[in-house]
């Protein structure tokens, strides 16, 4: 059965890291996903849009999908149904990230176990912008 990693290592992850690519992200200001992304960029992060049919959110380029991005991102954070988590997570391991975050409410067992045993550190239904407040 997948478990989370502790809270330290979490915590040292979130200060790893400096470039968030965003599934799901929402140009709709309404939208957890943009809400979050905006924390994030606050936070110092670099936020990558990723989601078909947009051109912009945020200030930054957004992109179809993983395989477009211009380099690979330090983590993604997904915001998609649990049902599109396998695909997610095999994109991920055929570019080679190493961080993939599946926010509060997003459960996959078999997706998560699959990303990890391929050697991806993942986090599942929690919110990285809270995660990164609280723990810093």
């Amino acid at each position: 059965m997948f478990t989370n990693p502790d809270t330290t290592t979490i915590s040292q992850m979130l200060q790893q890291i400096r470039t968030v690519a965003i599934i799901g992200l929402s140009a709709n200001e309404a939208r957890p996903s943009f809400r979050v992304a905006r924390g994030l960029q606050q936070l110092g992060y670099r936020i990558i849009p990723v989601r078909p049919g947009v051109t912009c959110v945020l200030g930054e380029t957004a992109y179809p999908d993983l395989d477009s991005l211009p380099a690979l991102p330090d983590i993604v954070d997904v915001f998609r149904a649990a049902e599109h988590i396998p695909a997610i997570v095999e994109d991920c391991i055929r570019l080679g990230i190493k961080r993939i975050w599946l926010q509060e409410g997003i459960i996959n067992e078999a997706a998560a176990q699959r990303a990890q045993n391929a050697g991806m550190t993942v986090v599942m239904d929690r919110c990285l912008w809270r995660d990164r407040a609280a723990l810093s």
